[in-house]
């Protein structure tokens, strides 16, 4: 089995209905080996917070969802193990740091970065990172 790492907008997708939440659950079944740089808390906060601001959820179903999101298992991996790479990739591709640490920590542990990001799917879709990245609906 292939490690999966995980962004925060395929995580988010399991506690909220949204296009792709089907496909987000079966990373989450339990069958797979999933990973997370150390920031993916505070990413998966900062998108809830959007969520609650924007009326989508309450108050209390984004703490509730923090809350589940804390217990499913993940090891979760310190970004100075990897921030090198990251940086180094970020060059290369053009894309942001944070997301460069989800593809840094994919090359590390020679598993995937499964993403809800079409944009950031696409860019990496033809470049040598191509094998690390998979879009969460072709799970």
């Amino acid at each position: 089995m292939s490690p999966y790492i995980v962004d925060a907008c395929v995580a988010v997708k399991w506690y909220l209905p949204e296009e792709q939440t089907a496909s987000a659950l079966r990373v989450a079944s339990g069958l797979n080996e999933l990973h997370v740089p150390d920031f993916f808390f505070i990413e998966t906060d900062n998108i809830l917070c959007k969520h609650i601001r924007r009326g989508l959820i309450t108050l209390e179903q984004g703490s509730e969802f923090r809350r589940l999101l804390r217990q499913v298992p993940m090891e979760i991996h310190a970004v100075g193990e990897y921030q090198n790479e990251a940086f180094d990739t970020a060059i290369h591709t053009g894309r942001s740091m944070y997301d460069c640490l989800y593809i840094a920590l994919a090359v590390l542990l020679d598993g995937q970065m499964v993403t809800a990001d079409r944009r950031l799917y696409g860019s990496l879709a033809k470049s040598p990172f191509a094998r690390y990245v998979v879009w969460v609906g072709d799970i």
